[in-house]
This record gives C-alpha cells, sequence and structure tokens, in this order.
C-alpha cells in the first residue's frame, strides 16, 4: 500500500510524504498502475516547485520514500501542492486498495 500525508496548515499545504509500495506482486496492474503514477507525479510535483518556481524546500528520496516540506511561503508552490493533493485524492477514489491519502495538520 502507497501512503501519501500531506502537511497542512488551515488552507495552506506545505509539504508531503509519500511511502510504500502500491503493489506485493509483479502480477498486480492495478498496482504499479498506481505506484508509477504516484511517483511520477511526485517528481513532477517536486521537480516544478524546486527547479521551476525556485522555492525553498527540504527534499528527501529514498527507496519507496519522497518527502517535501517547504522552507518558505510561495503561493507557486501552493497551487502545485494543491493539484498534487487533488490528484493524489482522486487516485484513492479509484484504487482504494493500493493508495491511502490523509492530511495531517
Amino acid at each position: 500500500m502507497t501512503t501519501v500525508k500531506f502537511l497542512v496548515n488551515g488552507s495552506a499545504v506545505y509539504g508531503f510524504t509519500v511511502s510504500g509500495h502500491s503493489t506485493n506482486s509483479c502480477g498486480d496492474e492495478n498496482g504499479r498502475l498506481v505506484c508509477s503514477a504516484v511517483s511520477s507525479a511526485a517528481y513532477m510535483a517536486a521537480n516544478t516547485i524546486t527547479e521551476v518556481v525556485k522555492a525553498k524546500a527540504e527534499v528527501q528520496v529514498s527507496e519507496a520514500y519522497m518527502s517535501l516540506k517547504l522552507a518558505t511561503e510561495s503561493k507557486e508552490a501552493q497551487l502545485i501542492l494543491k493539484g498534487f493533493m487533488l490528484h493524489m485524492q482522486q487516485l484513492a477514489e479509484q484504487y482504494s486498495n493500493n493508495i491511502k491519502v490523509y492530511s495531517e495538520v
């Protein structure tokens, strides 16, 4: 199961953590699809925030793990994080056996 945790403060999203795999079996097509979708979207969000918007953020990446936490406020980064959050929530609605999404204050 992939878990995506968003760090929120009121209506502001200031970071996320993605951990785990969406499948334990190479034959699980839905799991492989979700894992690829989550990874791709997480990298796009992180790269856009740090390399395009140039917002300061702490990013950590390792096997089956990525986290990003904004170091400074950025309206552009907020929009990207909110879009990423919406994308993950919609994936979780479709593939509830493979991905769990929640928010933490």
